[in-house]
């Protein structure tokens, strides 16, 4: 055996104390998969940091709220053509599109941004650059880096879903997570935050790095799919499950009409819509605090270091057994333990106020998300068709994401009227008393539908019927 073999086998060894036996085969099928998704994740939790500083500095801290409403707007048009694409184009072309477009646009920003961006006075030097333009390119920024989260990564997964069997998913993918979350520590502290190492005034050298390394996806998926056994690409079928009729075309509202039509995907998109409705508040919070601090690419700098840092505690908490939640005490348990850690940091966000604990506390709860609710989130639509996997997932996680997101931007935009009514400081703890009167009911309407989903999926899995 040689010595690439022996390190295989070696970290296969390692791997099953986490995530279980595998065999060879399917082993690096995962890894794979992984490298894929480390790439992606990398990029994503890049751009994440880089989506708010440069909005920040090009428009205001305190717009962030209205840059989400109409990111929900906006990205209407984008998934009924990404819905349109799917219905004419395959799987495997879909995840060369989306980057090639991705990878192309960034790499487009990046020369755009050596003008926009800049110190006060480098800005006020350019007359040419109206101060009416720098704003709506900072809500384009926004906007495009808000559906490359909500398209490629919903991509990925539905591709994930759709080649994999439940009981090889349970085991793989924690374990592709966890090497995702090498690709978010290294890229944002590594590539966010250089700019602001290098004493430069813009992040475009940031931007122009992550666009290669978006376009670096679409040789990763071609090997993926040509060393992948043929017989590891299947998915989850079951004997109940009706193909689909020849000649009938499902239009742009078939994944909102299969959503509407399953309390199953309901159930799915509530627990999403919850807790990104909550987060969404903590996160506001935190980047006003956290602009009202820093500035340029120094704010770019300290998101970086934030968004490597959820990404460590993700990994250590992947790497410390959470995913043996899922495997051992099943989905269910895994699901209905977020809306109670996240009910304890919701006291915490109103009991406290500085910027180091509301760092702590995105950190926390981002990283317990990544680390064991979304795996377990994804893994229900294991049991589903693949019209479900690929058009419902997609509503579910890029329109539904966005509105739960707008509905707790929509309930951020309370905090500037009451301040201006009461005053900075009655007015911020008006706006806290109203956070949890709207946190608190919420947080209990989740858990009593991760009860119902858990016992969904494991009765579909125990039936080998697909839920719809």
């Amino acid at each position: 055996m040689n010595i690439a073999g022996r390190l295989l086998q070696l970290f296969r060894w390692i791997c099953r104390f986490n995530f279980g036996s595998f065999e060879k085969e399917e082993f690096k099928k995962f890894l794979r998969m992984g490298m894929i998704f480390a790439l992606i994740i990398g990029v994503y939790w890049t751009l994440r940091p880089l989506k708010d500083a440069v909005f920040i500095q090009l428009v205001d801290r305190l717009h962030l709220p209205y840059a989400k409403t109409v990111s929900v707007i906006a990205l209407l048009p984008l998934v009924m053509f990404y819905t349109k694409l799917l219905e004419k184009t395959s799987r495997e072309r879909m995840l060369i599109i989306l980057p090639a477009f991705y990878g192309v646009s960034v790499l487009c920003f990046s020369a755009i941004m050596l003008v926009a961006q800049g110190t006060a006075e480098q800005i006020a030097a350019r007359s040419f650059l109206p101060f009416a333009a720098t704003k709506v390119l900072g809500y384009l920024w926004y906007l495009f880096v808000e559906s490359f989260g909500s398209l490629v990564v919903a991509l990925f997964w539905a591709f994930a879903s759709d080649s994999t069997e439940p009981t090889s998913a349970k085991r793989g993918f924690p374990m592709v997570v966890a090497i995702g979350q090498m690709g978010g520590i290294i890229f944002p502290y590594s590539i966010g935050g250089m700019p602001h190492r290098l004493s430069l005034s813009t992040d475009a050298l940031s931007m122009a790095i992550l666009g290669l390394l978006i376009l670096l996806i679409i040789p990763l998926v071609r090997y993926f799919l040509r060393a992948t056994p043929a017989n590891l690409l299947t998915s989850f079928h079951g004997h109940n499950e009706k193909k689909e009729e020849s000649g009938q075309e499902p239009g742009f509202l078939e994944g909102l009409k299969l959503m509407l039509r399953h309390r199953y995907l309901m159930g799915i998109f509530a627990a999403n819509f919850i807790y990104e409705v909550v987060v969404t508040i903590f996160d506001f919070n935190f980047k006003v605090a956290a602009g009202a601090e820093y500035s340029g690419v120094a704010l770019s700098n300290y998101l970086s270091i934030y968004g490597s840092s959820v990404n460590i505690v993700s990994l250590l908490c992947l790497l410390l057994g959470i995913s043996n939640v899922t495997r051992f005490l099943g989905i269910g348990v895994a699901l209905a333990a977020m809306p109670v850690i996240v009910g304890c940091a919701l006291f915490g966000f109103l009991t406290i106020n500085s910027l180091t604990f509301l760092f702590t506390l995105m950190v926390g709860s981002k990283a317990i998300n990544y680390a064991l609710n979304g795996p377990a989130l994804k893994q229900l639509y294991i049991p589903t068709t693949p019209d479900v996997r690929f058009k419902a997932q997609a509503w579910i996680e890029t329109f539904g994401s966005r509105a739960s997101k707008e509905a707790g931007s929509m309930f951020n935009m309370l905090l500037a009227p009451l301040q201006s009514a009461f005053g900075a400081v009655v007015g911020r703890s008006h706006y806290l008393v109203l956070s949890g009167a709207l946190g608190f009911p919420l947080l209990a309407l989740w858990l009593v539908t991760a009860i119902f989903l858990g016992k969904t999926f494991r009765k579909a899995i125990d039936n080998k019927k697909v839920v719809c």
